[in-house]
């Protein structure tokens, strides 16, 4: 341990005091070269330190010749000397550029940078043991570090050479980051969604295909955040030992992370442009779905690691808001509903494309050649047979990738959707805004908490039934039911859907208790799986009527404090409206943690889950007020 020690600090001193050597070099010879400098010396470190000791055998002309190769403790300290100091010289690099290209935001920007880095130091301990007990070999965590460090080379080289062609054509010196620009053919300048003639003519092609495109994105968005739901139903049976309460605390964990995530996606869009934000959304689903492969191979992986697994999956619930913002400012208000709708209600089919595709694909070693060794059932009437759980994650990766560049090369910009923080915080003043903050949790908390809770819910009310056979079913519905919620708010009013269906959620949550088992009845799946039906598609109609109900509310609100400008009323609307649908659906997303928490809560206290549904049935009710008094009634504040 003495030794190792040493040898660590051989690493940790050169990395901090150099790091002075680096800025006065940074300063004489120039941040970018200094930078090129230190990730060319670190890949090629790593690079050696990655190459595990081999053993070689090669079959001669007079016999078998052996050799080894093995880096000895010498060789090993030298390199991690070197390693330490050029990532001191790059350490400095990298905030010498800070002031050059941020020269009004140097402490924020350095605070995020700071940041990010100190998460490197958090995430990646754990995701060097997680290596070493998947893949076997104490060098692997070098193989990542091999890995960062030239993609971060490539990605350097790409993004100065792009600003030396923009300043060569421009003859000035340009101070972004021109690989992520916009090109000007992305951009939309002139957005009218409103007029006819350019609707017809223009716009609706433009309005079409973005949608088609933000559909499949956010599809694999809801499909990785509810990852969990059935990973959780099939650990227990692979040698997982986790209790009841843990398994629901994986299932809620997604949401909690998702729910926090969306209250700042739903600001990103105006600032970043959906196209660049939901390229760069989807493609952080990688992440996730990568580190859940390798995790769920090992059933001694700690139950830390699961935990933030589950809070990382976070990621795909957060891109739900920024999705729905995005479609709204392409829309007329006619057709915001419809368009909406299908946003919503095909990207929420990942939920149930999670649960119908998970099961089929652990039970199959297609992919056994590139993603490891099965695990094998130790009990039930199954053991004995093999499951590749890490397919239910790598399943989505190439996917991922796919959408990812549809969306980068296939997406658009409005110029005129661009606003600050600032300009959209107005709606924290709103009493609007926190009302159907109140209205959209009933609606679409109830749906993402449902499908997070019901497999694991129902396994353990009804042992007998296998419920991952079913689960996708209740998703399903309640997903094709949302474009049907909006196109009939788009006819009748959202605010009188959404009144009727709360009333039919009290009616479903009653019949669900009505089927549970109790001390004198073994309960009945088929009819507590109905009123689960009923609930998912009520929920399904009543998110569609829901998200309808804003851009009418704030409408007419901006049209009446700005009456005689109504063109820029207009254009605030589709602002506050955005960042409202996103906020909202930010607050909503809490439900999909709540609910199954609550299940595992109500068992624990009371042995049933009977009262978590009873609290339910409150909730509901105050929706139900609520949506009737300030939205549906004859003479509402805000008839919609």
């Amino acid at each position: 341990m003495k030794t190792a020690g040493l040898v660590a600090a051989l690493y940790t001193i050169p990395a901090s005091l150099f790091r002075i050597l680096g800025g006065w070099m940074s300063d004489r010879y120039g941040a970018r070269r200094v930078m090129y400098w230190t990730f060319i010396a670190s890949a090629v470190c790593t690079f050696l330190l990655s190459y595990p000791p081999t053993d070689y055998q090669i079959r001669g002309i007079k016999g078998t010749i052996s050799f080894s190769l093995e880096l000895n403790l010498l060789g090993f300290i030298l390199l991690t000397f070197v390693l330490g100091f050029f990532m001191s010289l790059g350490k400095a690099a990298v905030f010498k550029h800070i002031p050059a290209y941020y020269p009004d935001s140097v402490g924020a920007v350095g605070g995020v940078v700071g940041m990010i880095g100190g998460l490197g130091g958090f995430f990646l301990p754990l995701t060097f043991g997680m290596l070493n007990d998947v893949i076997g070999i104490w060098q692997s965590s070098f193989m990542l570090l091999f890995v960062i460090a030239t993609a971060a080379l490539s990605w350097m080289h790409i993004a100065i050479r792009s600003a030396e062609r923009v300043e060569w054509s421009s003859q000035e010196e340009k101070t972004d980051l021109p690989e992520l620009s916009t090109p000007n053919a992305f951009v939309l300048e002139e957005w009218k969604p409103e007029d006819k003639t350019f609707w017809e003519t223009k716009g609706k092609a433009i309005a079409r295909r973005n949608l088609w495109i933000s559909i499949p994105n956010l599809f694999l968005a809801f499909a990785v955040w509810t990852i969990w739901s059935i990973l959780v139903v099939k650990m227990p049976s692979l040698g997982f030992s986790y209790s009841s309460n843990q398994l629901f605390w994986l299932a809620a964990l997604p949401a909690l992370s998702g729910a926090t995530l969306r209250i700042f996606y739903s600001f990103m869009v105006p600032i970043f442009g959906g196209r660049r934000w939901t390229a760069i959304s989807t493609a952080s689903l990688l992440v996730p779905c990568l580190w859940i492969g390798f995790a769920v191979q090992n059933p001694d992986t700690p139950y830390l690691i699961m935990l933030i697994l589950a809070l990382l999956c976070g990621f795909g619930g957060g891109n739900f808001a920024s999705s729905m913002a995005n479609i709204s400012f392409f829309f007329p208000q006619a057709q915001k509903g419809g368009a909406m709708g299908l946003n919503a209600g095909l990207g929420n089919l990942g939920v149930s494309g999670m649960q119908l595709l998970a099961p089929l694909v652990i039970a199959t070693s297609v992919f056994s050649p590139v993603v490891g060794d099965p695990l094998i059932i130790q009990e039930g009437a199954r053991a004995g047979e093999s499951l590749w759980l890490q397919n239910a994650a790598f399943l989505w990766v190439p996917l991922i990738i796919i959408a990812a560049v549809a969306a980068w090369f296939g997406m658009n910009d409005i110029a005129d959707a661009k606003a600050s923080f600032r300009e959209q915080a107005v709606i924290f003043r709103r009493k609007d805004n926190w009302l159907m903050c109140w209205l959209y949790l009933g609606m679409f908390g109830s749906f993402i908490g449902f499908a997070a809770g019901f497999p694991l819910l129902s396994g353990m009310q009804f042992p007998s039934v296998d419920p991952v056979k079913y689960a996708f079913l209740g998703p399903l519905v309640g997903a094709l039911a949302r474009p049907v919620g909006g196109i009939l708010a788009d006819k009748l009013g959202g605010a009188k859907v959404t009144l009727w269906t709360f009333a039919v959620m009290i009616a479903g949550v009653f019949g669900v208790i009505s089927f549970l088992p109790g001390k004198l009845t073994e309960g009945n799946f088929w009819g507590f799986f109905g009123c689960f039906l009923v609930l998912f598609i009520a929920t399904g109609i009543g998110n569609g009527s829901t998200f309808r109900m804003v851009p009418v509310i704030f409408r007419n609100l901006l049209m009446k404090e700005q009456p005689d400008r109504p063109e820029e009323a207009g254009k605030a609307a589709n602002r506050e409206s955005a960042a409202v649908l996103g906020f909202i659906s930010a607050f909503a997303a809490y439900g999909g943690f709540f609910i199954p928490k609550s299940y595992g809560t109500s068992i624990d206290l009371t042995g049933g889950v009977s009262a978590a549904l009873i609290g339910f049935v409150v909730f509901y009710a105050s929706c139900l007020v609520i949506t009737w008094w300030y939205y549906a009634r004859k003479n509402a504040p805000t008839p919609c």
